[in-house]
């Protein structure tokens, strides 16, 4: 993958921790959530551009 793939990703993990924070803070559970879910799609979205790599 392209360093702008990686970088859009590293991106919307950040995103991911910064809404989990923002719904723990405001106990917003939903957001809480979505901020996690973020981050596990950033995760896989990552493993399989290690994945990728290893192939090149």
């Amino acid at each position: 993958m392209g360093i702008a793939d990686k970088a859009k990703n590293a991106a919307e993990d950040v995103a991911g921790k910064a809404k989990e924070q923002v719904g723990k803070v405001t106990g917003d559970k939903d957001t809480e959530g979505e901020g996690k879910k973020d981050q596990a799609k950033s995760s896989l979205k990552k493993a399989g551009e290690n994945v990728k790599d290893v192939f090149k």
